[in-house]
């Protein structure tokens, strides 16, 4: 909540703007209200649960992290579909469940149609392919 409330902070110093012409303050000033909100919604719900002991699973951490990096270097060297598959399938090893490769696939299959939405549609200059 204080990083969103800092960021929220710093938004104000931009102009906003209306909605019809939004200003560069605007994004920003938004997204940290709705992080904002969440935390409210985190902290609120947390004082009607018991208490769970907090495990850091360093192994988990690892994969979460080195799939990300694996993304960035494969997208910058290959293509983003394939940081993408990479990023899915290798994330997947830090799941609880049984590794599916089918619901790797489909999982993949999403992100990958979301990513040529945005380059299509939005016209974001992503290197898919």
């Amino acid at each position: 909540m204080a990083i969103s409330l800092a960021f929220g902070l710093q938004a104000l110093r931009y102009p906003i703007g209306q909605f019809s012409h939004a200003g560069p303050g605007l994004f920003p000033l938004m997204v940290s209200c709705m992080l904002f909100l969440v935390g409210v919604a985190t902290v609120v719900r947390s004082r009607f649960t018991e208490k769970a002991k907090l495990e850091f699973n360093f192994k988990n951490i690892a994969l979460i992290l080195s799939s990300l990096a694996g993304f960035s270097f494969i997208s910058a060297h290959v293509n983003m579909i394939a940081g993408i598959v990479f990023m899915v399938f290798w994330s997947a090893f830090a799941g609880s469940s049984a590794y599916s490769v089918v619901r790797n696939l489909k999982i993949a299959t999403g992100l990958v149609l979301m990513a040529l939405v945005f380059q299509k549609l939005l016209g974001l200059n992503l290197p898919l392919y």
